[in-house]
């Protein structure tokens, strides 16, 4: 039973394997950013200076955003070695615990930040895939009618593949992505050596000239130049399956070189031709050389969707864990690597909506628009909670605090504020999605407070229950019946049905709770705590990290003999209540009858308690129970 971050790995293997999952989204900008940074439709002319200035704002942006914020600081706000903002989130909820205050807006951030993830986990598979699939085009025009449709298939493969988990082919994704950057880095230098004026473009003033020498057109290109910044996030959110060296190593000796050589000689055709503006990145390697980057092309593509698709999985099983989403039935696809999960009913809807938006918007320029939106709004809020970690978390005082943080909130502010500028022309479809993901999480999350509060209202304290119960002690039969509840303090519904109907108690009683932590993993020893309450009955919380794996039948059967409580399988039966949501218009303290609705959908379609905390199905029995809210 894995109760912890996977096995150490070499520094060298942990850097190779962080280079197709980490970097694979940062990795393929170079397909469209340079395209969309210079596209005509801002009305900046392609002239030497302007093609200095826009790719000099593409270096300082990935050494602002990258190198700094995200390398610098924000990987520094971990979660015991995990990252990602749900884990940030659990961070920020530590850390200002005395002050309540925060709590609610904070929360309402994260969400946010979490929400906007999936229009991103939606967005990067179609423009990266279509934007690899795009170079068929510029070999011949005769293979355009194709490259929808070679665009969707390669896209359906890769959700269908799903299933069969990631470890057959992980092993496959460093030395591919590795390969795409060597690429990308001789591309670069096959077009500066060219035109090696374009190095001048290392001055970082004139990226100021540049942005603020057009008026709002310099303010329109920003949207496009965070496209080069896309996948930032990554390095924060998968830190915590290779380690901060890994990912450090990784980006300063490979990404970030690779990157800027190809950025720069995509600079320097533009400079030596501006037609080349329609696909700089295919235009600037050799004929020969089409196809074959195509392919590496395609590949390293599919790979970076692949760590986005990954990602929102990770994300849904946190947000389940951390009471944000419903259960949900979660797939361990490895029996070696804890992370590696599949989560068919998250697989299907992404399926459905990347395909939707490469039909949708049918070109990689038009997804371009609206891709940059939900990136920089994650972006600016994972800033926004890192404040609050190194503020009270950490202790630093309060300007500090402000002049670590206040100028990447700027920046962010500035990238996001110039990618609203595009919702019309497709920055609505991300936001649509965030909202709705929003809506739902914020709804299971407050229907649950609800029904909890609801439950404690009917029913009795356990202790003074239980004491009453054995003056007249009902006829106990052999066993061990284990009651799981959400509120141990509380008698659970099936023991009152159990009594009801059966007249009957189990020779020996378990009340069991279990419960996540705000921490990623939750080791052997702290797992288990287990509380006589006489007559042969207990309470046992089981407790688990938002990373665990919640094994409840394991987590018995292997900690609980060292507290004195061992289980028989064939001896031992669980008791489950199920509760079923009615929606009443005038409860009292309850949501909009909209929402009310929205939550009793949502939990008579959860996954089984029964699959999700793996019990022995054979050993259960579900009772039911009505609960107005």
């Amino acid at each position: 039973m894995a109760s912890g971050p996977p096995l150490q790995q070499s520094r060298a293997a942990l850097t190779l394997l962080a280079l197709g999952v980490v970097y694979g989204d940062i990795g393929t900008s170079p397909l469209y950013a340079v395209k969309e940074t210079f596209a005509p439709a801002h009305g900046i002319a392609l002239t030497t200076a302007n093609v200095l200035g826009g790719l000099s704002t593409i270096f300082w942006a990935l050494m602002t955003v990258v190198s700094l914020k995200y390398v610098t600081l924000i990987m520094r706000a971990d979660n015991r070695g995990e990252g990602g903002i749900m884990a940030l989130l659990a961070l920020v909820s530590a850390s200002i615990k005395a002050h309540p205050e925060w709590r609610a807006p904070l929360f309402a951030a994260g969400v946010i930040g979490a929400a906007l993830f999936y229009g991103d986990a939606v967005l990067t598979p179609a423009i990266s895939v279509l934007s690899a699939v795009e170079g068929l085009e510029v070999g011949t025009s005769a293979l355009k009618p194709y490259v929808l449709p070679v665009s969707a298939g390669v896209i359906i493969a890769l959700f269908l593949f799903q299933r069969h988990g990631t470890a057959a082919v992980g092993a496959l994704f460093g030395p591919v992505t590795l390969a795409w950057f060597l690429a990308l880095a001789a591309a670069g230098v096959y077009g500066i050596a060219q035109n090696p004026e374009v190095l001048r473009a290392l001055n970082p003033f004139r990226a100021l000239a540049f942005l603020t020498g057009h008026g709002l057109a310099s303010f329109i290109v920003l949207g496009s130049v965070v496209l080069a910044v896309t996948g930032a996030e990554a390095l924060y959110a998968d830190m915590g399956h290779f380690g901060k060296g890994a990912v450090r190593i990784a980006w300063f000796g490979v990404v970030l070189p690779a990157l800027m050589l190809n950025y720069f000689g995509q600079g320097a055709l533009l400079i030596a031709n501006p037609a080349a503006v329609q696909n700089p990145f295919y235009l600037l390697v050799p004929a020969w050389a089409l196809y074959p980057m195509v392919a590496l092309a395609t590949a390293a593509t599919v790979i970076a969707s692949q760590a986005t698709i990954s990602g929102a999985y990770s994300m849904t099983r946190q947000a389940i864990q951390l009471g944000f989403l419903p259960r949900l039935n979660v797939v361990q696809t490895s029996a070696k690597t804890i992370g590696q999960i599949y989560v068919p009913a998250i697989n299907w809807i992404l399926l459905a909506a990347v395909i939707a938006a490469v039909i949708g918007f049918g070109s990689s320029s038009k997804l371009a628009s609206a891709y940059g939106v939900a990136v920089t709004g994650t972006m600016l809020v994972t800033t926004v909670l890192t404040f609050f970690v190194i503020r009270y978390g950490w202790g630093y005082p309060l300007l500090l605090c402000l002049g670590a943080t206040g100028f990447f909130i700027l920046v962010d502010v500035m990238f996001f504020s110039a990618t609203l500028i595009k919702v019309v022309d497709g920055g609505w479809f991300p936001l649509v999605i965030g909202a709705a993901m929003f809506m739902v999480m914020t709804t299971w999350r407050r229907g649950r407070e609800i029904m909890l509060a609801r439950l404690r209202a009917s029913t009795v304290s356990l202790e003074p229950f239980l004491e009453s119960l054995f003056r007249d002690a009902p006829q106990r039969v052999p066993g061990t019946a284990v009651f799981l509840t959400a509120t141990p303090e509380v008698v659970p519904h099936a023991l009152l049905h159990n009594l009801y109907h059966n007249k009957l108690l189990h020779e020996r009683v378990v009340f069991l709770t279990v419960t996540v932590k705000d921490v990623p993993w939750v080791p052997f020893e702290e797992r288990v705590a287990v509380e006589p309450l006489g007559r042969h009955c207990f309470r046992v919380t089981l407790k688990f990290g938002f990373m665990n794996r919640p094994d409840v039948w394991q987590s018995l059967n292997e900690l609980c003999p060292e507290h004195g409580l061992e289980f028989e399988l064939m001896r031992t039966s669980f008791f489950l209540s199920r509760e079923t949501v009615i929606p009443v218009v005038d409860a009292e303290g309850g949501m909009a009858l909209w929402r009310e609705r929205l939550f009793a959908a949502m939990a008579r379609n959860a996954g089984s308690a029964v699959e999700y905390f793996n019990i022995p199905t054979n050993r259960v029995i579900e009772l039911g129970t009505q609960v107005e809210i």
